[in-house]
């Protein structure tokens, strides 16, 4: 195993100097899934909840937090992100509505905190305008999928979710 990057040799919290990493094309893909109830996912399904349109309000809350990631992380870097897409599955079968953000840059360092916080904050908005029909919502598996550039190269998932 490898040491961890965000500490100093004396044990302290440190931004890592990344300024003599090459610059290169980075992407990460992120996937998770809230379940809900059967009648708030119909009601999401139809465009019935009077909060609006919940899944394009989700994906503009995944795209907007993929950007600050660097405010609400402390150690993470702000990145150049040339690239965000935040997409959404339903699955009627399990009452869940799955989250798959990509996020690109070409960068000195990648770009997986702000997939995954695309992904979470994409599934906490779902949340948010939904509690008041279903408090008994739960966010799952928030996880990398893949990611690829940098001196690691392309890492995937073997356990897709």
């Amino acid at each position: 195993m490898t040491k961890l990057t965000h500490f100093n040799l004396s044990g302290e919290a440190h931004m890592v100097d990344v300024g003599q990493k090459a610059i290169t094309q980075r992407s990460a893909v992120t996937t998770g899934y809230i379940e809900m109830l059967p009648g708030t996912l119909t009601l999401i399904q139809n465009g019935q909840h009077k909060k609006g349109d919940v899944l394009s309000i989700a994906r503009i809350a995944g795209i907007m937090a993929s950007k600050k990631t660097a405010d609400l992380i402390p150690l993470c870097h702000p990145l150049p992100i040339t690239h965000v897409e935040v997409n959404f599955t339903i699955d009627t079968a399990k009452n869940r509505i799955h989250c798959h953000a990509t996020v690109k840059t070409n960068g000195q360092t990648g770009v997986e905190m702000e997939a995954l916080t695309a992904t979470q904050i994409a599934l906490l908005t779902i949340y948010d305008m939904c509690k008041a029909v279903d408090r008994g919502m739960s966010i799952n598996k928030v996880q990398l999928q893949q990611k690829s550039g940098g001196k690691s190269g392309h890492w995937q998932r073997s356990d897709p979710a």
